[in-house]
């Protein structure tokens, strides 16, 4: 068995910056030595029940063995070959599969390495599009509150100003409109007051606004909330009357996380650009994909630069491309639409109790998510603690104790998950 001594642990903490911790009094970690299917095993032994899949990513679970025998057999080809001026197989077939997957219209690819530079080329797509179009003047972006886009620059500056952790770079970030947040849930009813303030940006700045970018249906780090597929129609049809591109930042909900294949499909719109990551890789690789249309990508090249500008040093690394084919093939031939229906009824059950709690705001599921909403932030590194304890991994942040399993779960597990965090949260919220 596996140890990770106590003095790796210590060089740990004293050497590695996990994200968004502190170098001074960082929190504790816990040390995973091997996954298999949906459960982590922790140095020691102790196996956890995985309620994140590694933030969202993980959707078939760990160590799979057709993901396994891809990797092992296109290492044995080319691990990675630049993208300039040479292509391969599994971009080829990737792109093939991306194309095939998206709402029509969306049919040329960019393939990037992670989600934030998904972003950025969205972002920069957008921008060089008008500019290829003679109208230089609309170089900037409207977004909603609430939302999280990423942690690189032009990512950060479409993120909630306040409440999406990036506030203190507010002096150097490109600055833009941000709309109130959608309050009418999922289930609402809808008022048309609700895209109000987004309406009255779009009317007012229209001449410089080259995009709206947005969470379709699911704001992730920025509140893990669930609004109306109205809100999403409404913002289409903005989009088309005041001639804005909309771009949807699918990269958490994508690849059926929200209970559709895309999460704009609740709403049967089409964006002009989709930013996809996360799961592409059923959470073995980083890798993502910018899709826009022909219209998009041809006014682009057509215009004085000529080209696209932007080119990552791994862009289409053929590792990635290949267990992204795989993933993506085992998830088109699953069941995958009655298998996040039956998630989504687990979790709305098994969550549900906590709606009784003292302390608790809201229970809310959707698809394969499921967060429990706290009136007060909670102390992350006590309740991560019981939850350790209790034999599951979950990591809440702020306000929100929430998890998104792996699809491959099933229902006896994912009912321990639930009553565990039931449990935990009991113990844990008594005065």
């Amino acid at each position: 068995m596996t140890i990770i001594s106590a003095e790796q642990i210590r060089y740990d903490r004293d050497h590695i910056w996990h994200p968004y911790s502190s170098m001074i009094n960082p929190p504790p970690v816990y040390p995973i030595v091997s996954a298999q299917g949906v459960y982590l095993t922790m140095s020691g032994g102790q196996e956890l029940i995985d309620g994140m899949a590694s933030w969202w990513s993980t959707i078939h679970g760990y160590n799979h063995p057709a993901l396994n025998a891809t990797a092992h057999a296109q290492i044995d080809k080319m691990s990675h070959v630049m993208f300039g001026g040479i292509t391969h197989e599994p971009a080829i077939e990737l792109a093939r599969k991306l194309v095939d997957l998206t709402p029509a219209t969306l049919d040329k690819v960019f393939i990037a390495d992670s989600g934030s530079v998904a972003v950025e080329v969205a972002i920069k797509m957008a921008i060089q599009y008008w500019h290829a179009l003679d109208k230089p003047e609309k170089h900037k972006l409207v977004t909603i509150r609430n939302g999280y886009h990423g942690d690189t620059f032009g990512a950060m500056s479409v993120c909630d100003p306040i409440n999406g952790m990036h506030e203190i770079f507010t002096a150097v970030l490109p600055k833009h409109h941000f709309a109130d947040r959608p309050e009418i849930g999922f289930h609402q009813a809808w008022e048309s007051s609700d895209i109000a303030s987004l309406k009255s940006i779009i009317e007012q700045h229209h001449q410089e606004l080259a995009a709206l970018i947005l969470e379709p249906i699911v704001q992730g780090a920025g509140g893990m909330r669930f609004y109306s597929p109205h809100y999403l129609k409404a913002a289409r049809a903005l989009c088309d009357e005041y001639d804005l591109l909309l771009i949807a930042d699918e990269i958490a909900t994508g690849f059926a996380r929200t209970g559709e294949m895309f999460a704009c499909q609740h709403a049967g719109i089409i964006p002009d650009i989709i930013c996809l990551g996360k799961a592409i890789t059923g959470g073995y690789m980083s890798l993502a994909a910018t899709l826009t249309s022909t219209k998009i990508a041809e006014s682009i090249s057509a215009g004085g630069a000529g080209c696209f500008m932007h080119g990552p040093t791994f862009m289409g690394n053929p590792l990635a491309c290949a267990i992204a084919n795989t993933s993506l093939q085992l998830l088109n031939d699953s069941q995958w639409k009655p298998n996040m229906q039956r998630i989504e009824a687990a979790l709305q059950s098994g969550l549900q109790p906590a709606a009784a709690f003292k302390g608790v705001a809201e229970v809310r599921c959707l698809g394969g998510i499921g967060v429990i909403e706290l009136e007060q932030a909670v102390d992350s590194a006590r309740i991560q603690k019981m939850f350790v304890e209790a034999g599951i991994w979950v990591r809440p942040f702020g306000k929100l104790v929430y998890i998104m399993p792996p699809y491959i779960m099933d229902n006896e597990t994912l009912d321990r998950l639930t009553s565990g965090m039931i449990q935990v949260l009991h113990r844990y919220l008594k005065p």
